[in-house]
Order: structure tokens, then C-alpha cells, then sequence
């Protein structure tokens, strides 16, 4: 079976997967445009996982101002190339990531970001609210609740507002997935209006 360009066009610009995984997906699928959708799929999160660590030079910066003019956001996201960052899907993520920090006020991307002496001051308060249970109680529930402080207060742990089924972190992975490039959330910054810095 011969997959033609064009083909591999509509099956890239439905995914915004790359053109060899297209082209793949298809031969796989025997040349069905949907059973090829599904292949994308089900290779995307392992997909998703090779592009980490590739070098992200594009992008945008978007802002956000909340109706009512007291919340206003600003991020940079990158991606690898110029094509991806106007990409329909990528664009819509970036506008759900400034909808996100507006509604869940997260201080940090992700876990690693987390300063040491914070995760070490969390870590006490919790163990000093349950000392009276037994040593290896006191350490599981410390670890459970310290899994509730990163959803609180890292932007990737966090339910996505959208659909709380899944984190932003699994939304990111989704988009990584279906643009067949490696996105990178660089930094945010979020104002409120008389808000102490």
C-alpha cells in the first residue's frame, strides 16, 4: 500500500504528530486515517517521553487579566520549533496553564523546584501534628500528606481545573504527545492586586 503525502498531511495536522510517526501509524493501519489516530495514541506517551530532555529555543510568552482587572498572569513556554508555537493545540494549552495559575495559585513549576528548607519545614509540622502514633505510621502519613502540599503548591502536581481526573502534568505529557515535540513550562509569575511581595 502506498501512503500518500497528502495522507500524511491530514493525519499530521488532526495530531500534530511528526511526519514519520505519521507515516508510520499509517503503514501500520493499513492506510486508515482514524486506526492510524489511534496508533498515534496509543505510542503517545512513550513518544512523550523521548522528546524530555530535547532542546526547547521557541515558544511564546502569553499574559492573562482576569475580568475585574485584580489577577493577572504571565508564563513562557517553550517548544523546539516555530511551527509547534503556533499550533492550535499548543496555543490552547498555553491558555489553560494562565487560566490554571489564576485558579490554583501554585508558587512552583514542579516538585524539584521546591526550595529544601521548605520541604524540611512541612515535613516537621506535619510529624509534630501526629507524634503520638508510632514511628513508621508517623512517616506514611507525613508522605501522604506532603503528596497533598506538592498538588497545593506545584503547578505540574496539580488537578487540572478543566478536568480533574488528570494533573497538569498529564495534560502537558497529552500535548507533548500530539505535537511530537518536547514543550517545556519555563516560568510564570502571577499578580494580585494588593497582594505583599
Amino acid at each position: 500500500m502506498t501512503i500518500t503525502l497528502e495522507v500524511v498531511r491530514q493525519l499530521r495536522e488532526k495530531t500534530g504528530a511528526g511526519v514519520t510517526d505519521c507515516k508510520e501509524a499509517l503503514e501500520e493501519s493499513g492506510g486508515d486515517l482514524n486506526k492510524a489516530i489511534d496508533v498515534l495514541r496509543k505510542k503517545g506517551i512513550d513518544t512523550a517521553r523521548k522528546k524530555v530532555g530535547r532542546a526547547t529555543k521557541e515558544g511564546c510568552i502569553e499574559s492573562y487579566i482576569h475580568p475585574g482587572n485584580k489577577i493577572g498572569v504571565m508564563i513562557e513556554i517553550n517548544c523546539e520549533t516555530d511551527f509547534v508555537a503556533r499550533n492550535e493545540d499548543f496555543r490552547k494549552f498555553v491558555k489553560d496553564l494562565l487560566l490554571q495559575i489564576t485558579a490554583s495559585n501554585p508558587l512552583y513549576i514542579s516538585k524539584k523546584d521546591v526550595p529544601d528548607d521548605l520541604i524540611n519545614k512541612e515535613k516537621e509540622m506535619l510529624s509534630a501534628q501526629i507524634k503520638d502514633k508510632p514511628a513508621n505510621v508517623v512517616e506514611k502519613i507525613v508522605s501522604g500528606r506532603l503528596e497533598k502540599f506538592y498538588q497545593d503548591i506545584c503547578l505540574l502536581e496539580q488537578p487540572f481545573v478543566k478536568d480533574p481526573s488528570i494533573t497538569v502534568n498529564s495534560y502537558l505529557t497529552s500535548i507533548i504527545a500530539r505535537t511530537g515535540e518536547n514543550i517545556i513550562i519555563r516560568r510564570f509569575v502571577r499578580y494580585q492586586l494588593g497582594e505583599e511581595t
